[in-house]
């Protein structure tokens, strides 16, 4: 009985299935999304390979500063300033 599996006929009726579901014109669509998905992970999934071979550049006279948050052109501060310094003041 499930011996082959999937034959050539449960293909054509899945295939039946997903466009009656999804319709023809949102099939394109999706492959599209879903080759540029596929891409853009290949690509990432190759740059992490090529940083984890890589030396390490990094000298140790370097110093290692902190990386802080700046605020974005046009944000504006917030009124009460947060941390433990503001919230002593509010007494």
């Amino acid at each position: 009985m499930l011996r082959n599996g999937l034959e050539p006929w449960h293909l054509l009726i899945l295939a039946i299935v997903v466009i009656m579901l999804f319709g023809s014109k949102k099939l394109p669509d999706s492959a599209r999304a879903l080759g540029q998905s596929l891409r853009i992970l290949k690509s990432e999934t190759k740059a992490m390979k090529e940083d984890g071979a890589a030396p390490d550049t990094a000298t140790d006279t370097e110093p290692l500063t902190p990386r802080t948050a700046q605020p974005a052109p046009g944000d504006t501060p917030p009124a009460r300033p947060s941390g433990p310094e503001g919230s002593a003041r509010t007494h």
